[in-house]
């Protein structure tokens, strides 16, 4: 043992209140997770595709509005469907495959996985979306 105890070594201290030297730091490489993913307005509702390497963050973005354009214009939050891939090229080519798709094949493709078109968001933490009226006003 040494006169700083036996734990030492593993424990580093820092200073707060001093600025570090610029070019010290190391930037932490940012973890991207290339994503294809689908949002409805809506059970059979309004789609709209999207890619992205955060799609906790994208989805955060189009539920505050931020986004702007045609999900915020039409009221498109619920997140019914995605893909993970391990590179962007390959996500992109799969979101331009799927906006070439038909309605009913997109529909198909989110029945196959989610037929009740969950809110798959809430699963990665988000609060669920109010419930939407029917479309018949009731």
């Amino acid at each position: 043992m040494t006169e700083k105890g036996p734990f030492s070594h593993h424990f580093v201290m820092l200073n707060l209140f001093q600025h570090p030297s610029i070019g010290t730091l190391r930037r932490m490489p940012i973890e991207r997770n290339p994503c294809v993913y689908f949002l409805a307005s809506g059970h059979y509702g309004t789609l709209y595709i999207g890619v992205t390497s955060d799609l906790v963050a994208r989805v955060y973005k189009h539920r505050q509005g931020t986004t702007g354009g045609f999900a915020n214009r039409y009221s498109v939050y619920r997140l019914v469907h995605f893909e993970m891939f391990g590179d962007m090229e390959n996500a992109i080519l799969r979101e331009k495959q799927l906006k070439n798709w038909h309605r009913p094949w997109k529909i198909n493709l989110i029945n196959a996985e989610n037929p009740e078109w969950r809110d798959l968001a809430i699963g990665l933490g988000f609060e669920p979306l109010a419930p939407l009226g029917r479309k018949d006003g009731s």
